[in-house]
């Protein structure tokens, strides 16, 4: 955070009602977008942490809808996961209102920043360090798609519009290379027609939502590995993290995410391209993973299109790396010169991969969607 807001973040704290007295502020997390801090407590004697996050305006130009989302979706979980007698305080995140009521607080430079309850006893892990955690993942995420499947996805707001048009994705990316604001067009030639070659590949997946043979669902939009809580002791997954995206969208694209980036042999950065590739038996883990979790809430073309729903999301997030650099790296954080050009260099690396291993997905698919066929619409 910039330095000359540091001085806000008390005010910010004091808008929101929490018990005790705070005896740590420090930032916390990995993610690419949100400025996120942790705050630790001290109340009768016990410790208590809580969540503050500023929202990210320029990404999420509507905070207040992208909030109601967010209220709307916990609520419908929280009543879900009470029914099945779960426990509402760890398998969901829950919102703490500020002062007035509102699910998040403005400060004095317009900055919006929301509060979420701590969950402990719980990581999220940024690569997969087991099969077991990546298919905890995956029936995470799986779960979190049956619980959500009779949620009206037409009641929500489009937090980020045309988030996964990949068309429009596509556009985006020509503009960027035809204005080339930074003069680097030239050193990604081969990049770039990589991306121009695949012009088809944009509309596979928007047609068929268009047609009405891929359903809209309430989708989560950037199912990573450590958009999961995992229980530090059982090795469960219990919770899906980070809601900002929550939307009308595809399971397809949410299953994809999980794979582009879960199954990877390497770091999403990585220079290295010849330590790139898409890992099968990670592949086959998070398959059965998320089959399991959806519990047959998928219709037979869903299941059909998951393997083409990796690729498309993989080809997709190259694209926005790509433009992003092309534009001057201001939409995902960058830690060092040309971070975002190595990430889409290894997405452009994975889709050449998956293209050849196609097949073989499919093949994965259908070994574990045999019943969830039957199952299906």
């Amino acid at each position: 955070m910039e330095g000359e807001r540091r001085t806000e973040i008390p005010a910010v704290i004091g808008q929101f009602d929490f018990p005790g007295e705070l005896k740590a502020c420090v930032p916390f997390g990995s993610g690419h977008i949100n400025d996120t801090l942790c705050l630790t407590y001290e109340s009768d004697g016990e410790s208590r942490r809580y969540i503050l996050q500023k929202m990210n305006k320029e990404i999420f130009r509507k905070p207040a809808e992208l909030m109601e989302n967010i209220v709307r979706v916990t609520a419908w979980l929280r009543g879900k996961i009470e029914k099945n007698g779960g426990d509402v305080w760890r398998e969901t995140m829950n919102v703490i209102p500020a002062k007035d009521g509102k699910p998040y607080c403005v400060d004095t430079f317009g900055e919006y920043w929301r509060a979420y309850y701590f969950i402990t006893g719980a990581t999220s892990y940024d690569r997969v360090k087991s099969d077991s955690d990546f298919y905890e993942s995956a029936v995470a995420f799986g779960h979190f798609q049956q619980l959500l499947t009779d949620y009206p996805a037409e009641t929500l707001y489009e937090t980020i519009p045309k988030f996964h048009d990949t068309v429009d994705r596509y556009a985006k990316f020509q503009k960027a290379v035809s204005e080339d604001v930074c003069g680097r067009a030239a050193s990604v030639a081969g990049e770039m027609r990589f991306v121009t070659e695949r012009e088809p590949l944009a509309h596979v997946l928007c047609d068929q939502q268009a047609s009405g043979a891929l359903p809209t669902r309430v989708t989560h939009n950037d199912t990573k590995l450590n958009n999961i809580l995992i229980d530090d002791v059982s090795g469960r997954a219990i919770c899906v993290i980070d809601l900002d995206t929550v939307m009308p969208g595809l399971s397809v694209n949410d299953f994809g995410d999980s794979i582009r980036f879960g199954a990877s042999t390497a770091a999403e950065d990585e220079r290295d391209l010849n330590k790139v590739s898409m890992d099968l038996h990670l592949y086959e883990v998070y398959v059965k993973g998320f089959l399991e979790g959806c519990a047959g809430a998928l219709t037979k073309w869903e299941l059909e299109m998951l393997p083409m729903g990796a690729i498309l999301m993989t080809f997709e997030c190259g694209m926005r790396f790509l433009t992003d650099y092309l534009e001057g790296d201001h939409y995902f954080k960058i830690h060092r010169e040309g971070q975002n050009l190595d990430r889409a260099r290894t997405q452009l690396k994975l889709v050449a991969d998956m293209e050849q291993k196609l097949p073989q997905m499919r093949a994965i698919v259908g070994k574990y969607a045999r019943g969830d066929v039957e199952k299906g619409t």
